[in-house]
């Protein structure tokens, strides 16, 4: 007998072979490019608007606020809406506040909390367009190459950030601040006029189109039912809640403990980002050999390590040193997570999906940032890094409760098995809930067996809609058991239809190879006629 070779996986550079995703990973550099020099800006300056710590780590908390506040809106409109529409709008709201900040820090009239309130303006840009930038993605590659793809994604950003921090200083240095963000505002033309050119591919639908609200209350419930995006979300959580400690005192560090000043805070925060674009080169061969999960947590400590180094290090060379390894140790956790929540969700909720992630992950950065603040203005910030790298090493105890899996891609493909199914008269669309039952006859020696099926099977269900679910068996006849789900409308269970992946066939076919009647399961479609 003779076994084929599975096939190499795809280059990490494949997907810079398509046109449209090369023109946009250019366009992106440049412009978190600008969006570092940004950071830098608005860090330094808010040093000199107000030297409190609490006032310099809620830069960052100002940033990453929206992001908690409005994922899931946003990724709902990502899922609903045209995508490249949603990006365009995003970038030019981002165009126009980086522009604000530029005008009112250069005229004199910036303040801290104006600042504040500027740099939330732009965080609401960044929030509405993450989701739909995350869910873009897959639209651009094929399926064997989006793994790459993310990552090219990553190496991008850390090259920018490997860049434009250093810049950013260089400018504050020479110009100024105003400068900093007058440049993030012009970075963002590139990327609009990239996307302007896009013509995505719309796919039509005889159903009508979902609704805003129950749109995020579908992504919610696919989330609260699927097992492998928990485990993502909360390693996530446990993760950035300790690591922000690093990313919001670093200004203090450079000024107050290093005594350098805005080109050598870049400088530092260039060292972040050349070693994060060394592990993004690293992860993605790491990811063919060894377990996400011991790649997480070697990152984890290693990102305590680079922490801790910042409490007691002085010397301007090591502290470098340290940062690159935090680098390397922020992108491999940052990017595994990624990985692993883009490819365990189905394309109908990629968005929705994502923007949990993502406002799990914002959320997380936005408290960890004001509590860090907090602590430092409390006990001082080398105790504040020491405290915080003993976070991050506790949380490696979440790894045996939590761990990640990585999912076949070719499992999340719609399989368009469910019949049509059968009505006689015209069906509302919206309105009126609808009960689905299937009727199963088992062997009831298996029974346990069959309620272990079918438990799987539930997941399924809710999270491609489903409201409710039940399993009963018959009292009159052992063995004959009903399963039964509810859906907010006769649309959405058409959707259901759509919906269906590969992976829930299969656990659809385990279900079913218990049933011993000499016709398959009978299903049965129901429409309320009263409120429910």
């Amino acid at each position: 007998m003779t076994t084929t070779a599975a096939p190499p996986p795809p280059s990490t550079f494949a997907p810079l072979r398509k046109a449209l995703f090369r023109s946009l990973w250019l366009a992106t550099i440049a412009s978190n490019i600008g969006t570092w020099m940004q950071n830098v800006g608005a860090g330094w300056l808010m040093t000199s608007l107000s030297p409190s710590p609490t006032m310099v780590a809620l830069v960052s908390a100002a940033s990453n606020l929206p992001m908690f506040l409005l994922a899931l809106p946003a990724g709902a409109l990502a899922d609903v809406m045209d995508r490249r529409r949603v990006l365009i709008f995003t970038q030019s709201w981002m165009f126009l506040c980086a522009a604000a900040l530029g005008a009112c820090t250069a005229l004199g009239v910036m303040n801290a909390w104006g600042l504040l309130f500027l740099t939330a303006a732009l965080g609401v840009g960044a929030a509405l367009n993450a989701p739909a930038w995350q869910a873009a993605t897959p639209e651009m590659v094929a399926p064997e190459e989006l793994p790459a793809a993310i990552s090219l994604n990553s190496a991008g950003f850390n090259l920018s950030r490997a860049i434009g921090p250093a810049l950013g200083g260089l400018v504050v240095a020479a110009a100024g601040p105003a400068a900093n963000f007058a440049l993030n505002a012009l970075s963002f033309l590139g990327v609009i006029f990239v996307l302007v050119n896009w013509r995505r591919e719309r796919k039509s639908s005889l159903l009508p189109a979902e609704r805003f609200i129950g749109a995020m209350k579908t992504g919610a419930r696919y989330v609260r039912h699927a097992p492998e995006m928990h485990a993502v979300l909360v390693r996530t959580s446990a993760f950035a809640i300790s690591a922000t400690a690093l990313w919001a005192l670093l200004p203090l560090v450079a000024r107050t403990e290093l005594k350098m000043g805005p080109l050598g805070y870049g400088v530092l925060l260039g060292c972040l980002g050349v070693g994060a674009l060394g592990g993004a080169l690293v992860v993605p061969r790491l990811r063919a050999k060894v377990r996400t999960d011991l790649i997480l947590n070697v990152a984890t400590a290693l990102f305590a390590v680079a922490t801790l180094a910042l409490a007691f290090l002085q010397n301007i060379v090591l502290v470098c040193a340290a940062l690159l390894l935090g680098g390397v140790a922020w992108l491999a956790m940052l990017s595994s997570l990624n990985i692993t929540a883009q490819t365990s969700i189905p394309a109908w909720v990629r968005a929705r999906a994502l923007s949990v992630y993502l406002l799990i992950f914002f959320g997380s950065m936005t408290l960890g940032s004001a509590l860090w603040g907090a602590v430092a203005e409390r006990v001082g910030i080398p105790h504040a890094f020491e405290i915080s790298a003993a976070g991050l090493l506790l949380s490696l105890a979440l790894a045996r409760p939590f761990p990640l899996h990585d999912t076949a891609m070719h499992k999340l493909v719609p399989s368009m098995h469910w019949p049509e199914p059968a009505v006689v008269a015209e069906v509302p669309m919206e309105g009126a809930p609808v009960l689905v039952t299937v009727e199963y006859c088992i062997n009831p020696a298996r029974a346990k067996e069959f309620a272990s099926a079918m438990q799987s099977l539930r997941r399924h269900r809710l999270r491609d809609g489903a409201m409710r679910w039940g399993l009963f068996s018959d009292l009159a006849e052992p063995g004959r058991y009903l399963e039964s789900f509810i859906v907010e409308s006769w649309a959405e269970h058409l959707r259901q239809h759509e919906r269906a992946t590969i992976s829930d066939r299969e656990a659809e076919e385990t279900a079913i190879a218990f049933h011993t009647g000499a016709e398959p399961p009978s299903v049965r479609h129901f429409i309320a006629e009263l409120p429910v």
